[in-house]
This record gives C-alpha cells, sequence and structure tokens, in this order.
C-alpha cells in the first residue's frame, strides 16, 4: 500500500512541546506510532514535510531513528520548518551512516509505486500583490523543482504529486504550481503545512479533474492516509 501524512513536528533532542498547540497534539508521538503498526514492510509512506525540529541533522537523529523504526520505506520532503536541510546530499550521507534506510527524499526527482509515479517538491506561499523578490525567486525554484519531478513521471500510468504548501489556499491561488499539475496529467495533490482552525479554508475535493486532500498529522487524527 502507498500512504501519506504531513507534519509529524517531532522534537525528542529539542525542547519544542506540540501540546501547546491544542489538546489533540498531546502524546502525538505515540499516537503515530500507534497508528503506523498496521503497516507493513512492504508499504510505502510519504510525509510531505515538517517532519521535525531539530536545527541541525545531529540535533534530529532521534527524530529520524523513530521515522526510520516506522513500518515500511518512507519518502521525505522538506517543508517550510525543517531546519536541518541543507542539501539533500548531506541528509542521504547522514541517513547511510546511522543505518535509517528506510528513509529516502523527494526532491529533484521521482519515484515509482508500481505504475504510478511519486513527484513532488516544498512549494511556497507566494503572494499575489506585491511579492518580494525573495518570495519569486524560492517559489520560480520550487515550480522548477515539480517540473523537473513530473518530467522524470515519463509517461506513467498515474501521476501523484505531493506537497508541503497547499497549490491554493483561501484566496491564495498559485497559477504556476496548478498549471503543472494539469499540464502533466496529475490525479491527485496530497499536501501539509495547515493547522487549528486554518484548516477551515484548506480545500479538499475535486478541482479541475484532480482530487486535492490535506494531510496534516493533526487533521488526519494522526494516522498514515492511504493513497493506494
Amino acid at each position: 500500500m502507498l500512504y501519506t501524512i504531513g507534519d509529524l513536528h517531532l522534537s525528542f533532542q529539542t525542547d519544542k512541546p506540540m501540546d501547546v498547540f491544542g489538546r489533540e497534539w498531546e502524546g502525538h508521538t505515540e499516537k503515530l506510532r500507534e497508528n503506523f503498526r498496521s503497516l507493513t514492510p512492504d508499504d510505502v509512506t510519504v510525509i510531505a514535510g515538517d517532519l521535525t525540529w531539530g536545527i541541525s541533522l545531529a540535533d534530529c537523529l532521534e527524530d529520524f531513528r523513530f521515522i526510520h523504526e516506522l513500518p515500511g520505506k518512507k519518502i521525505i520532503l522538506k517543508g517550510n520548518h525543517d531546519f536541518w536541510w541543507s542539501t539533500a546530499t548531506k541528509a542521504m550521507k547522514f541517513f547511510k551512516e546511522n543505518g535509517l534506510d528506510s528513509i529516502e527524499i523527494l526532491n529533484n526527482n521521482c519515484f515509482f509505486y508500481g505504475d504510478t509515479a511519486i513527484c513532488g517538491t516544498r512549494g511556497w506561499f507566494c503572494p499575489s500583490e506585491n511579492p518580494s523578490d525573495q518570495d519569486k525567486k524560492i517559489m520560480a525554484r520550487e515550480v522548477l523543482r515539480l517540473e523537473t519531478s513530473l518530467s522524470l513521471a515519463g509517461n506513467a500510468e498515474r501521476k501523484i504529486v505531493f506537497l508541503h504548501y497547499p497549490p491554493f489556499y483561501g484566496k491564495y491561488y498559485s497559477r504556476e504550481m496548478v498549471d503543472l499539475i494539469h499540464r502533466y496529467g496529475v490525479s491527485e495533490c496530497y499536501y501539509g503545512h495547515i493547522h487549528g482552525s486554518g484548516r477551515l479554508l484548506a480545500f479538499e475535493g475535486e478541482a479541475g479533474g484532480v482530487r486535492y486532500r490535506l494531510v496534516s498529522a493533526d487533521h488526519v487524527g494522526f494516522k498514515p492516509v492511504r493513497v493506494l
């Protein structure tokens, strides 16, 4: 089976208790561990960013060990709070050195689950009115990364996109991201980032022939969502 979930916000080595964000976050690591028990070693889970609060890879070792010990293969992508991230190459070297071989990184690449292409990138929020030069630069880079990922899918029977930031939210709309999703014939898009009352503005459902779903951990009850 293919699953997804976002925003684990682990903090085994940092002082960042998540229950300050609401009672639903109390004991959330145990909820995650329990809810992953039904998965098997053959399953794959895409984790849509914001994995850990650690500032450096060394600060995240126990968090990544927690992720590694969850059943199956994990494909991770960067979130806005993943401050440990410098390059995918350095992260994969760190995973290899620490025996975290069940974790792969989705960044300027594409994975396959049978005939289904797993594509994606972090994404970004770029204000539609008066965006800064920095916002425009970051968005252009994220659009390029998503196109690279989708182009590597080739003629895959099915293409699924995983993002951290939603491609649209409330009055926000990323035309570049949505145009790519449509141009490459993506069937589904899963994203995270949104929490609390902000979830009321998150779009879930079908738009333009594409099914969108929010999979932030608190939104899905800390249970991995079955995609296939």
